[in-house]
């Protein structure tokens, strides 16, 4: 397969695989859901009616198009590339998150189904799910580790506020996996009047598929936007990864551009041979976990390793299969951060920019901190800024006062 003939864009197969990854390893009596479902889905994004009402709620109640902002001071600090924010963490909820939510819950209201069901880590895509379950008045049950629910309280209220029902999930570590876990269990004792709400491009195809779709509106803006602004596309892009749907919408719009260099940025915890980290494709190996296959951290038996980051949301075993495709294909490169140098670059981050981004996003940033210095001034690259700090101030506090 020659690299120049291959149409990264064109994503899964028919059987929902990217290569090697991908598919659905589900439960039997899941299947028909997910066939109606793939079915539901196709049909609605062939439809005028249905992409005029996403449209029409991305502008109005999301805020879309996010701007696209040229980080001057940090362009200037580093001394290199020119530096620009794709600013998903203006959104309504303050992440990327309700891209797709907004998109699925208009989905399930065209299926007809009365009941929503998420996961969440951080709680920004359970605050987004409890968001768009309010707006349509729809029932909404957000699955939550019971470790997250103690370290992102202020998301917990949000979803309560917006009344979503939260269920502790106590099993394992308590953390994302587990409530993955408890959410396709959920599932499949609710067939008929459930929509499960997935926040990642994971899960069973058409989850993979379907959550890229709905995120890729950020590549697409950030194209216009740059051909707007600089006449040409950026040199670069950079997004932290935790599935791996903030990275997946950036590079979408952009994977048929052999000059526009990819960097997902995967969570490396207290390092990468401490046995503490989230990274899958950098610390992992192929497997299968929730209903797909892919790059995951595990031990010799198969047995799902527990990962750690600093941050909730990217603290998951696992990734996106379309991210494990593409590195597999050598199309995106992948990098790993630890915490200590997120921590740095989200201090620099508030100090240069007047911006204070998620500990998520602050992977990112310091991947940027990374490369940048190296670059020409002519080098365009853009960042997802892909959520806000304000649900990461606890965790920052202590943190400042362990190392004070």
């Amino acid at each position: 397969m020659h690299h120049s003939t291959t149409h990264y864009s064109q994503g899964a197969d028919a059987r929902g695989h990217f290569g090697q990854f991908g598919g659905r390893f589900v439960a039997e009596s899941l299947m028909p859901l997910i066939l109606e479902l793939e079915r539901q889905f196709n049909a609605a994004m062939a439809e005028p009616g249905f992409l005029a009402e996403l449209d029409r709620f991305q502008a109005e109640f999301v805020g879309r198009p996010s701007p696209l902002y040229f980080a001057e001071r940090l362009t200037e600090l580093y001394g290199g590339a020119r530096i620009y924010f794709k600013r998903e963490e203006l959104n309504h909820t303050g992440a990327h998150k309700i891209n797709n939510c907004i998109g699925q819950i208009l989905l399930a209201r065209r299926m007809g189904k009365t009941r929503i069901i998420a996961e969440t880590g951080a709680g920004m895509h359970g605050v987004a799910t409890a968001t768009v379950a309010a707006r349509f008045g729809l029932e909404c049950v957000v699955y939550m580790g019971a470790t997250d629910i103690q370290r992102q309280h202020d998301n917990v209220a949000r979803m309560r506020l917006l009344g979503a029902r939260i269920v502790p999930v106590t099993s394992g570590t308590g953390t994302l996996k587990d409530a993955m876990n408890e959410a396709l269990r959920d599932w499949v004792t609710h067939i008929d009047n459930t929509f499960y709400l997935i926040g990642t491009v994971a899960g069973p195809h058409p989850y993979p598929s379907m959550v890229r779709e709905f995120q890729a509106v950020i590549g697409r803006e950030t194209r216009e936007q740059m051909l707007v602004r600089e006449g040409r596309l950026p040199d670069s892009l950079v997004a932290c990864i935790g599935g791996g749907s903030n990275a997946m919408g950036l590079f979408h719009a952009f994977l048929d551009d052999a000059g526009v260099q990819m960097i997902g940025v995967e969570a490396a915890g207290e390092g990468l041979h401490s046995g503490k980290h989230a990274a899958s494709l950098q610390g992992g190996s192929p497997g299968v976990l929730h209903g797909n296959r892919t790059y995951l951290l595990q031990d010799d038996d198969g047995q799902i390793s527990d990962a750690h980051s600093v941050s909730a949301g990217l603290d998951y075993p696992g990734i996106g299969p379309e991210h494990a495709w593409l590195h597999e294909q050598g199309r995106v490169e992948y990098a790993a951060i630890d915490d200590r140098q997120a921590l740095a670059a989200f201090h620099v981050c508030c100090r240069q920019e007047g911006i204070i981004p998620a500990l998520e996003t602050a992977h990112a940033l310091a991947e940027v901190a990374r490369r940048a210095p190296q670059l020409p001034p002519e080098h365009l690259m853009v960042v997802c800024l892909s959520g806000r700090g304000d649900k990461d101030m606890p965790t920052v506090l202590r943190l400042m006062e362990e190392q004070a």
